[in-house]
Order: structure tokens, then C-alpha cells, then sequence
């Protein structure tokens, strides 16, 4: 990867699985010109679920954001390219979908905030941890694509 480039991780929820929504969630973010460097189809343990989720183990909603990010596959996503974190963040939309904009993930497959469809890092920092609880490093790839100087300038 070169300094200009991120890389983020993506989680595609059980509702957006349930809903057959991968594959249109997938090429947006690959429209936008982001490269993917992991991808695969899980379950997450209850203790991954709790370690991903750390930052809300006070809220009162936790328990229920472990039991639905637990309760079917999800697709776990690394993507990379420019700016990776914030043009995923900015395709998805705001977190409730009731807010987000029409033409973004939430805005236009989601109404319920407890059912919006993805997950995105928030930052580099947090990018770079949550990317380790869900790949391991064999398990990402960096490559160009040669559609790249397309896409963004040198």
C-alpha cells in the first residue's frame, strides 16, 4: 500500500445477508473505486461480537447489538484504496437510516436504525483494529488495479 492509501473494514449485517442485499452493497463500494483486499462469509462468536462491539459495553443497547450481529452470517469486507474510511463511511450513509441520504447504502435499502444493513470503521485508527479481530494478515492482499489511474490521480 502506498501513504495515500487505507484500507477499512466492512461489515455487510445479517439483515443486508437475509435480504440478498451483498452484491448490490459490494459494487457500490467498488464503484466508488475501492479495491477489495479480504472478504468472506462468517458467523461471529459471541466473544468476537463483544470484542468488536467494546466501545457500547456500557450502553443499553449492547446486548442486543451482540445478539443480532451474532445471529446469522455476516460478510466481512476489507476494502482499500484512497481515503478508503471516509468514502466507505460517506456511501453508507448515516447510521440512521431515517436520516441518511437518498443514493447511500442506508438511504436506500434501510428505515430502522436497529436493522442498518452495514458497518463501517469510523477511522484509520479503528480500521487498523478492527480489520485484526476479523483477518489475519495472509489474509488480506495489496494489489493495484489497472483501472486505478482512473479512478484517482498520481
Amino acid at each position: 500500500m502506498n501513504n495515500q492509501t487505507e484500507r477499512t473494514l466492512v461489515l455487510i449485517k445479517p439483515d443486508a445477508v437475509q435480504r440478498g442485499l451483498v452484491g448490490d452493497i459490494i459494487s457500490r463500494l467498488e464503484s466508488r473505486g475501492l479495491n477489495i483486499s479480504g472478504l468472506k462469509i462468517i458467523k461471529i462468536e459471541r466473544t468476537i461480537a463483544e470484542q468488536h462491539y467494546r466501545v457500547h459495553k456500557n450502553r443499553p443497547f449492547f446486548p442486543k447489538l451482540v445478539d443480532f450481529i451474532t445471529s446469522s452470517p455476516v460478510v466481512a469486507i476489507v476494502f482499500q484504496g484512497r481515503n478508503a474510511v471516509e468514502v466507505t463511511r460517506n456511501t453508507m450513509g448515516q447510521t440512521n437510516p431515517s436520516e441518511a441520504t437518498p443514493g447511500t447504502i442506508r438511504g436506500d435499502f434501510a428505515i430502522d436504525i436497529g436493522r442498518n444493513l452495514i458497518h463501517g470503521s469510523d477511522s484509520i485508527k479503528t480500521a487498523e483494529e478492527e480489520i485484526l479481530i476479523f483477518f489475519t494478515g495472509n489474509e488480506l492482499l495489496d494489489y493495484e488495479m489497472s483501472t486505478d489511474p482512473w479512478i484517482t490521480e498520481p
